[in-house]
């Protein structure tokens, strides 16, 4: 991407679209539209990832549902006020589009690069099994002061020299965009499904 102002953050996915267009918000004038993304991991599993689309680059009223296309663009955050609590609310937002051919081979993509700084201290972790996980908070500056937060999420090795982290410290980040379903209680019985997205670490650097 030849943009210098969003080198920080790079996202590229290829996938199915598994949803029609839903009206987000408007910016001057400029429609944006979110749909589900649907990228198959290596091991026949899949994620589904929304993504922000303007309406300027993809005609909105088509249903493109079942077709194959490929986005460049960056992960972005936002906090939506529910009741009591702001809720992080992520998606990829399209810089760039390009439909598949039917001719055309389909190998899913998903990666990303991010160049940000640790917002709260990591929180390293074991599981019942003995698998070292570290949960990190990135925030990636945007052009005009304002910053996404992106939840990142490392294992093994990764794990153990993430948990050493300090807030404040510069880090780059490769990997890939994970969704991940959770069961969220609401009351003494109630319970909502819910899905996180996060990005799964592949790679990771400290910058002193």
């Amino acid at each position: 991407m030849a943009d210098k102002i969003i080198e920080n953050n790079q996202v590229s996915i290829m996938g199915k679209i598994a949803t029609g267009f839903t009206f987000s918000h408007q910016v001057f004038g400029e429609g944006f539209f979110v749909m589900d993304l649907i990228v198959k991991r290596l091991s026949d599993s899949e994620d589904r990832i929304p993504v922000m689309v303007s309406e300027r680059l993809v005609d909105v009223t088509q249903d493109y549902v079942g077709e194959y296309i490929e986005i460049s663009g960056q992960f972005r955050s936002y906090n939506r006020h529910e009741e009591k609590h702001n809720r992080l609310v992520l998606s990829v937002f399209a810089r760039e589009v390009r439909f598949i051919g039917p001719d055309e081979d389909v190998i899913p993509t998903n990666q990303i690069f991010m160049d940000g700084y640790i917002c709260k201290p990591p929180v390293y972790r074991k599981t019942p099994l003995g698998r070292e996980i570290a949960d990190v908070l990135l925030a990636v500056n945007r052009p005009y002061g304002k910053s996404d937060y992106i939840p990142c999420i490392c294992w093994g090795r990764n794990a153990r020299y993430a948990s050493a982290f300090t807030v404040g410290g510069h880090v780059l980040i490769w990997g890939r965009i994970q969704s991940r379903e959770y069961v969220k209680k609401l009351g003494e019985n109630q319970t909502e499904r819910r899905t996180a997205y996060e990005v799964s670490v592949s790679k990771l650097e400290y910058l002193e």
